[in-house]
Formats: C-alpha cells, sequence, structure tokens
C-alpha cells in the first residue's frame, strides 16, 4: 500500500519553487497495541461519556473546555475553534539557513521524507540542487508548514539521494535544562578517572547500526501472543546479565576497560569508599527529587 502524503505542495527559495510531497519517515506498525476485553464474555470493552451525577449523556452535546482554575472551564465549540486554525499554505518559505549542528537535539520532534513531484523533471533538477547546496554548505534550512490548520516550524537537510525534513517544538513547547540540573555539584573528578573513561569510551566507539538494536521488550510480547495461539509455553528471549552494584568507581573503570582490577583508589580505602559512596547516593537522590520538582512545575 502507498504511504499517506503527510503534506503536498511546494518549496520556495526566494523565486525557486520546488513541487514536492512529504511523508512520514517512521512507521509503528512493528508496536503491539492491547485493546480492553470483557474476560468472561471475551468481548472488547467499549466506553460510554458519562457526567457524574448525572450519567449517560448524548455526544452531541459535547464541547471542548479549557480549565481556567480547579473546575472552572472556558467552553469553546468545534466552529470557533476552526475559526482560529491556520489557512493551509501550500508552501514552505525557507527564510533561514542555518549549521547542521546549531539545533538543540530537544528541539527536534518528528521526521518526514521530502520527495520531488513525479513526472515533472523541473522540480527533480530543482530537487537536486537544493540538497546538493545544502550538503555543500553543510547547513539546514528552516520555514514553517501548516497542516490541519496547525502550524509547525520545519528543518530541511539532505539524507542520503533525497531530502529529509524534521518538524521542531517551539520554543516555549521546551523546559529550560537548568530547571532540572539545578542541583547537581559543579565539582572537579580525579583526572585519572576520566581518562579510564574516556578509554571504555574508545574501546566501544564505532558506526552507528541502528539493526543491531532490537525491542527486546516487543519481541517477548509477539513470542508470548505466539505461544497463547499454539497452546504452548512462550521460549525464552536472551536478555543481557544485570550490573553487579559497583563500589569503587576507578576499579570499576579499570575492569570495564580490561586493566588490574586489583590496585585500590588513590584517595581512599575501600571501606571508607563504601560510606562515601553511600552518603553520595543519598545525597544524590534527594537532589534528582527536587530536581525533577522543579523541572514538572
Amino acid at each position: 500500500m502507498a504511504t499517506r502524503a503527510y503534506w503536498s505542495g511546494r518549496i520556495r527559495l526566494a523565486l525557486v519553487s520546488i513541487p514536492v510531497e512529504v511523508i512520514p519517515a517512521t512507521k509503528s506498525s512493528s508496536r503491539i497495541a492491547f485493546h480492553q476485553i470483557h474476560e468472561p464474555s471475551g468481548k472488547r470493552i467499549r466506553y460510554e461519556k458519562v457526567v457524574p451525577g448525572i450519567g449517560p449523556i448524548d455526544t452531541d452535546d459535547i464541547v471542548k473546555g479549557y480549565e481556567v482554575e480547579k473546575g472552572k472551564y472556558v467552553l469553546l465549540s468545534d466552529e470557533e475553534i476552526g475559526d482560529v486554525k491556520l489557512e493551509a499554505k501550500k508552501s514552505v518559505d525557507l527564510v533561514q539557513f542555518v549549521d547542521q549542528n546549531e539545533i538543540d537535539p530537544i528541539y527536534f520532534e518528528r521526521p518526514f521524507f521530502v520527495l520531488p513531484k513525479e513526472d515533472d523533471e523541473d522540480a527533480e533538477e530543482a530537487y537536486i540542487v537544493l540538497r546538493d547546496a545544502l550538503r555543500k554548505s553543510k547547513k539546514v534550512a528552516l520555514g514553517q508548514i501548516v497542516v490541519r490548520g496547525q502550524g509547525s516550524i520545519v528543518a530541511i537537510k539532505p539524507c542520503g539521494k533525497g531530502l529529509l525534513m524534521e518538524t521542531l517544538r517551539y520554543a516555549d513547547e521546551v523546559k529550560k535544562a537548568d530547571t532540572a540540573f539545578d542541583d547537581i555539584p559543579a565539582k572537579k573528578v580525579a583526572p585519572d578517572l576520566i581518562e579510564l573513561a574516556e578509554d571504555l569510551i574508545n574501546k566501544k566507539a564505532g558506526e552507528f547500526h541502528p539493526e543491531k538494536f532490537k525491542d527486546s521488550y516487543t519481541v517477548a510480547l509477539r513470542e508470548l501472543i505466539e505461544a497463547k495461539l499454539e497452546k504452548r509455553p512462550p521460549k525464552d528471549i536472551e536478555e543481557a546479565p544485570p550490573a553487579s552494584n559497583v563500589v569503587n568507581l576507578m576499579d570499576a573503570l579499570r575492569r570495564s576497560v580490561g586493566k588490574d582490577g586489583g590496585s585500590k583508589s588513590p584517595t581512599r580505602s575501600s571501606g571508607s569508599s563504601r560510606r562515601s559512596t553511600a552518603k553520595k547516593k543519598s545525597a544524590r537522590t534527594a537532589r534528582k527529587k527536587s530536581a525533577r520538582k522543579r523541572a514538572a512545575a
């Protein structure tokens, strides 16, 4: 089945106009979705719209409401909300170009493939010019798009033989990292600890191959479902052994990079290290809880 276009229109750069189609770059079909089932009858559970103290109500009586204070709402009809929707533009104007590493990853939301309209040689040529110019300049193009009445910032960059478009979050949708990391102490650690950690990073460095990472949970769920259908016990799914509790960071790093793990930390004995580690762990837990509360506020 052909992928349904998320958006169809034109990418515009000054007087250059490129007709394109935008399709999702991700799929959710590999994920397993569950329904709630009434076990005695085996039938799917449906939900009624119910108002406390009144009971089931007609769907025609439902409107949307924005809570301005506890239990108090501003009511809005679909028509009123529809009047606010942005007019569907059929073009993305490229208004700015930034370095590829200038956009913080936290702003990226959802990826899409951008394809040139078929049977249009001029469109294909302009598309290739834009792709190659972005690749050569190492820039990302920024613009805005309107889909289903809502606007989004988009970033367009080269991707293999084509172009990738990613929707971005607006600034007021992103929390500031300072509120989450405020309680992390500003302290210096021993240089040899950092060197050992670098050795470990370099030892495990390599190219990114996403196919090497398996969704063990989904695999186990599929096996459980198939086993139920076939009326047999599910097969065991291989999992990595759990990590052991680490008491001494220096020793753990040495063991990780394959060095002698018998020597002790030069700064403290193993007994005092255990007590110190326990105190630090307790303090870190308290700081994390405090940071989470502020970040959620």
